[in-house]
């Protein structure tokens, strides 16, 4: 299990970008090796070069809320995305919508994802910039974000949020009914395939 997400306060990077798709995020050269750590460099690799790209400005150093534009994360499946944006510090996205592939990974990796309207996001990104120190504050409990007088409710599936809360993916999931697998395994025929779940918690 991770560790439980209720509420996250952090400062904000405004990304004035829509339609920002997994290869934008990491291009698809860094996402050769499975382990989860190692891609805060490759972030928004074609990006960095930019002179407006906004993650290079010593401002939003350090910021682990990222505003950005409707569709993000679409395009492929990679969950290098997610890991890249972990891996930078970020541990939430506020988005209009996002890629439905890349809204699952986020769960899982225990990153936020909170859909709010595009009116929101520009009131975000203006707020992100003329105060680059202001913080956004986006608790699961409530549904709500505030960012200095700003309140609004976000948008994030029931299922999600209760990963999120109790710090459960999949897996975590899964073994929560183990004694009904057990069971299960247990009527099955000898000589077909048996689930083991090992002493570690694990099958």
């Amino acid at each position: 299990m991770g560790t439980p997400v209720r509420s996250h306060t952090g400062r904000a990077v405004p990304l004035r970008r829509s339609s920002v798709d997994t290869d934008q995020i990491i291009p698809a050269e860094f996402c050769k090796r499975l382990g989860r750590t190692g891609y805060a460099d490759t972030l928004f690799f074609r990006w960095r070069d930019d002179p407006h790209y906004p993650l290079a400005k010593p401002e939003y150093a350090g910021a682990s809320v990222l505003i950005a534009g409707p569709e993000f994360g679409i395009g492929s499946s990679r969950e290098h995305a997610v890991w890249a944006l972990r891996d930078s510090g970020f541990l939430v996205i506020i988005a209009p919508s996002f890629g439905d592939i890349f809204r699952a990974n986020a769960t899982k990796n225990l990153l936020i994802t909170a859909r709010v309207d595009e009116q929101t996001v520009a009131r975000l990104w203006d707020l992100a910039e003329d105060l680059p120190k202001t913080t956004i504050t986006v608790d699961l409990t409530t549904s709500q974000l505030q960012a200095g007088p700003l309140i609004r409710s976000f948008e994030l599936d029931d299922y999600s949020r209760w990963q999120l809360i109790n710090g459960i993916d999949e897996i975590d999931a899964t073994l929560q009914h183990s004694q009904v697998i057990a069971e299960y395994e247990e009527r099955r025929p000898s000589w077909l395939p048996q689930v083991v779940i090992t002493g570690g918690g694990r099958a």
